[in-house]
């Protein structure tokens, strides 16, 4: 029987007729030759279903392929990816050591920087423990997606000068301080979630177990910069939106977050009234909750 092009009713040759058939009843075979590097150093469905994901896949996209979702489509990449030159990929390691110890004494530095000259009541104590908070942002901002931010770098800073030159020296203080706990809760939550998405067999699985740990490191950092903030002598009011905001910038940047969201919340702090800080760090909240409920931000490199 004639294949007949149905687009113009002309009659294909035998080869393109089965050309055609074979493109319309595998439509995972194009996909697994665009991404087939991803899928063949991957370990588990899961670590191609991150990868579809940062490239933009979705659900609905997984969908033009007939499957439910992302993670359906990425079991069937998995199973038909061949491997057997591919050396297994070592786990991931866990800081430690030495190294660990120098990242945390290197966080303790802006705090005592700044509670050292405020002590010594010495004038340039704001500017120094601005500056030292915003350096504090550049290590764990700078491995994202191999980009420096500059603009997100230069804004934080903005932010807490501002916030200091209108607040007072202890409020900078108070910022500083918080430095250190915002240090060991982000290599917590860095840390959990990587073995969270190990284990998680499904993007909602890890979603679902991703979601209540960044919640906990919220609330352990905003109980630490309220800690801080007492200790300054700074109002909480004041001071824990600010310290929170500069947390979040901190997981995004490390994260690999898209800049947009980040620059704009801490662009919107600089508006000069009360309820902005706040509100910038509500919506920046909002969007860490989307971007780092996403497996894609937590895959290996």
């Amino acid at each position: 029987m004639t294949t007949v092009d149905p687009d113009t009713a002309a009659p294909l040759s035998p080869a393109a007729g089965r050309v055609r058939r074979r493109a319309a009843g595998d439509p995972v075979k194009a996909l697994l030759h665009q991404h087939r590097e991803l899928c063949e150093r991957a370990v588990d469905p899961l670590e191609i279903a991150a990868g579809l994901e940062a490239h933009g896949i979705t659900d609905r996209t997984a969908a033009r392929f007939r499957h439910r979702d992302v993670f359906s489509l990425a079991e069937e990449l998995y199973a038909r990816s061949p491997r057997g030159e591919v050396p297994a990929a070592a786990p991931a390691p866990v800081r430690s050591g030495p190294s660990a110890q120098r990242a945390f004494g290197c966080a303790l530095l802006p705090g005592a920087l700044a509670a050292a000259v405020a002590a010594a009541g010495q004038a340039w104590a704001g500017p120094a423990a601005v500056a030292a908070t915003a350096a504090a942002l550049v290590w764990p901002g700078r491995v994202a997606q191999g980009r420096f931010p500059w603009l997100a770098h230069l804004l934080a800073a903005a932010v807490a000068g501002w916030a200091a030159y209108r607040y007072g020296t202890a409020l900078a203080v108070g910022l500083a301080l918080a430095v250190a706990p915002g240090h060991l809760l982000a290599a917590a939550f860095a840390s959990g979630a990587r073995a969270r998405l190990d284990g998680s067999r499904a993007l909602e699985d890890f979603a679902d177990r991703a979601r209540p740990l960044l919640f906990a490191a919220v609330a352990g950092f905003t109980a630490a910069a309220a800690g801080a903030a007492a200790l300054a002598g700074t109002p909480l009011a004041v001071a824990v939106p600010l310290a929170l905001l500069l947390f979040l910038t901190r997981l995004l940047l490390r994260h690999g977050s898209r800049r947009g969201p980040v620059a704009a919340a801490l662009a919107l702090a600089l508006v000069p009234v009360p309820v902005a800080a706040p509100a910038a760090a509500a919506a920046l909240l909002v969007h860490t909750v989307l971007a780092l409920s996403r497996a894609s931000a937590h895959a290996r490199p």
